[in-house]
């Protein structure tokens, strides 16, 4: 073979492995409707076991991003409500959803936690345009629209799945009457809680309560809604607020466990391998050489497979016989 062939060879090997590639993320974004498709997870927040579980989400593991609609996602209020249409909806090992996000709006690392409860206006007035935007009284939230114009001041909220209808103020505890039973799975002391209970919160606007599966009720919007809870900070280091529509990346879907755990290894920036449980990476060892031994296990095994077959057989036949009658193989 000539250099010249050699080079188209290669050339065309590189051109084939793009296409491969373009082809599977074109897949991807048909699949899920987001680009990208497909986030690596960094941290612990989301585990339910210290030594990796498929099926939960776990630092390491890839997550299909689903692109969808605020109106959409599944609370864990909704999912343990025995009267809502969703009721024992599960995703990742709990009920609810699980969402990626990005703090406050910003542009750092999103986060990707469940949803545990969604604040909606119940009482609200449009806001005014003046450096007074709710002049008699209520909570000024920016996204919220009333008819068709954004800019609301909230009086009173509801929280769907729960019994918080028309309340200044929200107060529920996750303990199974008041809504589903969340266990904080932490130890009880200075007044905290077994069970996720929200006290005396008023929220800074409408959106998601949201939570790490790991976290131990230390929910993202931090000790105003949630005893004991240190919050979710954004790079000025604000607290968070509920998760609004616009801050929404999408909504977890399935995950493609270990494989993420490459781009950890080679990246200069986060965590890196910290917080990816050993297992993982003994499993994405075992994948990579299992990819790279196979050909050499499969290559002879289909040999042998296809020489005993009868069109095999038969071509050896027939090439006997052409070499006897003095036939030269073509080339």
């Amino acid at each position: 073979m000539q250099p010249s062939d050699s080079t188209k060879l290669l050339f065309r090997e590189i051109l084939l492995a793009g296409g491969m590639i373009v082809v599977l993320i074109a897949a991807l974004y048909a699949h899920t409707g987001s680009m990208p498709p497909l986030v690596v997870v960094e941290s612990s927040s989301m585990v339910h076991d210290s030594d990796g579980e498929v099926g939960s989400i776990d630092a390491g593991d890839l997550v299909l991003v689903h692109k969808s609609s605020f109106e959409n996602i599944v609370t864990f209020a909704e999912a343990t409500d025995p009267s809502n249409p969703y009721y024992g909806h599960e995703a990742h090992g709990m009920e609810g959803d699980v969402v990626i996000y990005k703090k406050n709006g910003e542009t750092s690392t999103p986060i990707i936690h469940r949803a545990i409860l969604r604040v909606v206006p119940h009482e609200a007035y449009a806001a005014t345009s003046t450096a007074n935007p709710c002049p008699t009284g209520g909570t000024y939230d920016a996204e919220w629209s009333i008819e068709g114009s954004k800019g609301a001041c909230v009086l009173t909220w509801d929280v769907p799945g729960t019994n918080v209808v028309n309340q200044e103020s929200i107060n529920i505890s996750f303990d199974g009457i008041d809504a589903g039973v969340y266990d904080c799975e932490r130890y009880v002391h200075a007044g905290v809680e077994p069970h996720l209970v929200v006290h005396d919160w008023v929220p800074k606007h409408s959106g998601l309560l949201t939570l790490g599966d790991a976290n131990k009720c230390s929910v993202d919007q931090g000790a105003d809604a949630v005893n004991g809870s240190s919050g979710l900070r954004t790079l000025d280091g604000s607290v968070l607020g509920p998760v609004q529509e616009s801050w929404l990346v999408g909504r977890a879907g399935g995950e493609i466990p270990w494989l993420g755990a490459v781009k950890l290894m080679v990246s200069g920036t986060g965590p890196g391998l910290d917080y990816v449980p050993g297992s993982s990476l003994m499993y994405l060892f075992a994948c990579i050489g299992g990819i790279l031994v196979f050909p050499m296990v499969a290559d002879p095994l289909i040999r042998r497979i296809f020489s005993t077959s009868p069109d095999h057989i038969q071509a050896q036949q027939e090439k006997a016989f052409l070499i006897e009658l003095g036939v030269a193989e073509e080339e």
